[in-house]
């Protein structure tokens, strides 16, 4: 068998350059999981050999990148907010712009040292649930979703991340089996407009479930907002991502079911509308 070094690898980024922004770093990454090692060490040895178990999984890994399939379905899992998450198919892929949600969500939190009860509805992978009560020590969590796979993966997240003892996991939609008393609701939910899911590459791979939004995107945004008057303590916040077309019309449904509430609305790292703020 031909001797493949780490560095034959890295210096071979363009096969990847019509499917990825990122081919190099996608390379380092596969790298990584196919070693067992950190992409840190990686980047460091690309004078490693890749022994004949480590060159087939390579081998049979690259097409499916070059096919668009997720890195994260490939490796099992996707760093979120400098944790480690396991990843399926069953989930969406987490993505970088979320973190914006946590980190409004952390600096809410970080505001009061009184136990909360939070919610984080339609949890997928759990990243973002999980993520907060990793980070915030007075947060008791209830993590919902309708798939029951997702929540297992989420369940497992919690438990990698030792905060399983602070998160209940319940399988149902939004959280309509729930009273009020909720400090903060955060929502990934889906919001893409059915009719654009044919022209995405990412509907190709990940749960439809996950992605679709009904005709207009916010089938299940205005479920939950107009839920939200029953579901928020006073004083609550809500905070959910949304797709960069709708803060208009995310923030008049959030009007009309909080009048006197405080609705921002905040962008991402690319300057596009991402998240609603509702503050009662």
């Amino acid at each position: 068998m031909e001797v493949v070094h780490v560095g034959d690898v890295l210096r071979n980024a363009q096969i990847l350059a019509g499917e990825s922004d990122t081919p190099g770093l996608d390379l380092q990454v596969l790298l990584a999981a196919v070693t067992g090692r950190e992409r840190a060490w990686v980047l460091a040895h690309p004078e490693a050999e890749l022994n004949m178990r480590q060159v087939q999984q390579l081998e049979a890994a690259l097409p499916r990148l070059q096919a668009g399939e997720p890195l994260a379905y490939l490796t099992g899992q996707r760093e979120f907010f400098g944790l480690v998450f396991e990843i399926s198919p069953a989930v969406l892929v987490p993505r970088p712009e979320t973190e914006l949600l946590v980190e409004q969500a952390l600096a809410w939190l970080r505001q009061h040292s009184r136990p909360l009860r939070c919610a984080d509805a339609g949890t997928g992978s759990g990243c973002i649930g999980v993520t907060l009560v990793f980070h915030a020590p007075n947060v008791i969590l209830t993590a919902t979703d309708i798939s029951r796979d997702a929540l297992q993966i989420a369940r497992r997240n919690a438990r990698r991340h030792q905060v399983e003892s602070r998160v209940s996991f319940v399988q149902g939609s939004l959280l309509q089996a729930f009273g009020d008393g909720f400090d903060l609701v955060c929502a990934n939910l889906p919001y893409i407009p059915h009719a654009d899911l044919a022209e995405l590459k990412v509907s190709c791979w990940e749960p439809q479930q996950a992605l679709d939004g009904g005709a207009d995107g916010l089938a299940w945004l205005r479920k939950l907002i107009e839920d939200a008057p029953r579901l928020l303590a006073p004083q609550g916040m809500m905070l959910l991502e949304i797709e960069a077309r709708q803060a208009a019309a995310v923030s008049c449904l959030a009007q009309e079911q909080f009048p006197s509430a405080t609705v921002r609305v905040f962008q991402d790292l690319a300057g596009h509308d991402r998240l609603i703020q509702i503050q009662r």
